[in-house]
C-alpha cells in the first residue's frame, strides 16, 4: 500500500484511539504497589481471571509490608486459580521483600530498578511506569500488540523487544502508554488473532494486511520474565 498522510502510523493510532476511547489497562488496583503485583501476575494468564484472585490476595495482603511477612502456605491458596500460581507466589513474594529492603516499601520509579524484582521484566516494569506513574520507559508489546503492529506493517520482527524499538521510533513517548492500551483493546474488539472482523475494522482502509489478516502476526512465545 502506497505511503499517504491517512495511513501514516500517528493517523492510524489517532483513528484507533477514537473508536477506543475508553482503553485503559484492565486490571484492577488500589495502589501502584498492588498494580505491581496484578501485572506480574497476569503472566500467561487473563487479567479477568487476575481479578477474579486480587481482591481476597489485597485485603489480606494490601501493602508490600504485610505482603513480605507472609509464607508460601498463606498465599498460595490465594492464587490457586491462576496458572503458574506457585511460581507467581514465589515472584510476589520476593519482591515485596525486595520493595522493603530495598526501597522502604515504595515501588521504584525506574524500569532499571524494577526489572531487579522478581517476576518483573521490560513489559510489566512500562505498565507500571505508564499506568501508575505516566512515564513509561519503552512500549508494552503483549501477544495483541505484537500481532496489531505486524499487521499494520508497523514493524516486520516477531521478537517483542525489537518491535518496542520500532514502535518507540514511530510514535512520540507522550502516546507509548496509550498506545499499548489502544492496541490491546482493538485486538481483542476487531483484530483477533483468528477471523479478525476486517470488514468491520475502523482503520481498514488503512491497512495492508485487510482481508488477509489472519495470515499476518502469528504468535511466538517467549520464556523468562514478561
Amino acid at each position: 500500500m502506497p505511503s499517504s498522510p491517512r495511513n501514516k502510523p500517528t493517523n492510524v493510532f489517532a483513528a484507533l484511539r477514537n473508536a477506543h476511547p475508553d482503553a485503559h489497562c484492565e486490571l484492577h488496583y488500589e495502589t501502584p504497589f498492588q498494580l505491581l503485583v496484578a501485572t506480574v501476575l497476569s503472566a500467561q494468564t487473563t487479567d479477568k481471571l487476575v481479578n477474579r484472585v486480587t481482591p481476597a490476595l489485597f485485603q489480606a495482603y494490601p501493602d508490600a509490608l504485610r505482603l513480605a511477612q507472609a509464607t508460601s502456605e498463606q498465599v498460595e491458596p490465594l492464587l490457586a486459580q491462576i496458572g503458574m500460581f506457585r511460581q507467581k507466589t514465589k515472584n510476589i513474594l520476593g519482591l515485596a521483600r525486595l520493595v522493603m529492603q530495598e526501597h522502604h516499601g515504595e515501588v521504584p520509579r525506574t524500569l532499571t530498578e524494577l526489572i531487579k524484582l522478581p517476576g518483573v521484566g521490560r513489559k510489566t516494569a512500562n505498565v507500571v511506569l505508564g499506568v501508575a506513574f505516566g512515564h513509561p520507559e519503552g512500549v508494552v508489546v503483549d501477544t495483541h500488540v505484537q500481532r496489531l503492529t505486524q499487521r499494520l506493517g508497523w514493524s516486520f520482527h516477531t521478537e517483542p523487544k525489537t518491535i518496542e524499538q520500532d514502535l518507540m521510533m514511530i510514535f512520540p513517548k507522550r502516546d507509548w502508554d496509550l498506545l499499548s492500551h489502544v492496541l490491546i483493546f482493538h485486538g481483542r474488539r476487531f483484530c483477533s488473532a483468528r477471523s479478525p472482523l476486517c470488514t468491520s475494522c475502523p482503520v481498514a482502509q488503512d491497512c495492508p494486511s485487510a482481508g488477509q489478516a489472519e495470515q499476518v502476526g502469528r504468535k511466538k512465545k517467549a520464556a523468562g520474565k514478561s
